[in-house]
């Protein structure tokens, strides 16, 4: 096992600025929770950097919890609500998630708001090289991955009743306001990059537009693959789902091959043939025939973009670190890498520019 699969992977004891009343949680799962019986045993997820997420065991079953962190919030931050209602809608659907037991909006059972989901057992991988797969497995599971995106772009999302899950319409527009606003919020120092992309973005916006579900930060890492098998079982972390533009969503992903792992845990530095890794240009054309489409115009824009959206998210964790609500003790290592992927974001519109 890799030194980053390691640090991320399993359980460890709830941290203490995490800790809340277990004997509060077992009644209301008694309650609420189809099928629950004994006492709770709590651990928390390592991984994961905003909402805390725990393993809750009881009765011979495990279940998982994540609930919004204490402490002040940025606004809209850590919608544990939008998460619960996406995968309950997409349960029936070919999207794989895990099955959705209950939520619960009441502060007052363990101090923030929460909801309760099925223990899906599998694998997490946390490097985007894959480094204990072989080559053939490692082309599998990225195929998977892209499959598993363009069936949620396909997805009816009024026939799901996920109609006004988000605004229809402008969504580039509204994510450059709200990641410029949140950054504002939790900018701890000039970054003038981030200053440049501010104004830059909205003033070349390319055209088209459409409005699919979107996960908002679709990679390997938020995903359980199956425990022998190269399929994806069940997609995780939906806190940043909404209606938006599909091609935003999938050039999220995509940054990964524009970017090392230092920066997105990417693959631009490795050595995709001998790894068996599929190529920018393979999983670009695996989406588009999936999804009907003739080439990602504006990719460029679009890197960049999601570059700057990046950045904005990674300040929020930034300042949580400091602010001592992260959900993750590698949250202050995750904020320091704001202002280099909001320069590489700039290179970017100059390339484009240039």
């Amino acid at each position: 096992m890799s030194d980053l699969q390691s640090q991320f992977s399993g359980t460890e004891e709830v941290r203490e600025q995490h800790l809340f009343d277990t004997a509060g949680l077992q009644k209301y799962m008694q309650s609420h929770v189809e099928g629950f019986s004994g006492s709770v045993e709590v651990s928390q997820f390592r991984g994961g950097q905003s909402n805390p997420t725990y393993r809750i065991d009881a009765g011979g079953k495990a279940y998982v919890l994540r609930r919004k962190p204490p402490g002040e919030l940025l606004p809209s931050a850590h919608a544990v609500d939008r998460e619960y209602r996406v995968i309950t809608a997409l349960g029936p659907t070919s999207v794989p998630v895990p099955r959705s037991y209950c939520l619960c909006e009441d502060d007052g059972v363990i101090g923030t708001a929460f909801y309760i989901m099925e223990m899906v057992e599998g694998r997490v991988f946390w490097e985007a090289t894959l480094p204990d797969q072989t080559p053939a497995a490692r082309r599998e599971i990225y195929r998977s991955m892209i499959q598993v995106m363009a069936d949620l772009h396909k997805v009816d999302y009024r026939a799901v009743g996920l109609d006004g899950y988000g605004k229809v319409g402008e969504y580039r527009e509204r994510q450059i306001h709200r990641w410029s606003k949140q950054y504002r919020i939790s900018e701890l120092e000039p970054i003038l990059a981030m200053d440049r992309l501010i104004d830059w973005l909205p003033e070349n916006i390319p055209p088209g537009d459409e409005t699919t579900v979107v996960h908002g930060d679709y990679r390997l890492d938020n995903m359980i693959f199956h425990p022998t098998e190269n399929r994806l079982l069940a997609v995780l972390d939906w806190e940043l789902g909404t209606l938006g533009h599909p091609i935003g969503d999938f050039t999220y992903t995509l940054m990964g091959w524009r970017l090392g792992r230092d920066l997105f845990r990417g693959v631009a530095d490795a050595d995709l043939a001998a790894l068996g890794i599929p190529r920018e240009e393979e999983i670009i054309g695996q989406y588009c025939e999936l999804t009907g489409r003739d080439g990602i115009p504006d990719l460029e824009w679009y890197l960049a973009y999601n570059m700057f959206r990046l950045a904005a998210i990674l300040q929020g964790i930034a300042k949580r670190a400091v602010d001592g609500t992260a959900a993750s003790s590698h949250a202050v290592e995750q904020g320091r890498r704001a202002r280099p992927l909001a320069e590489a974001a700039w290179q970017q519109v100059e390339a484009l520019a240039g």
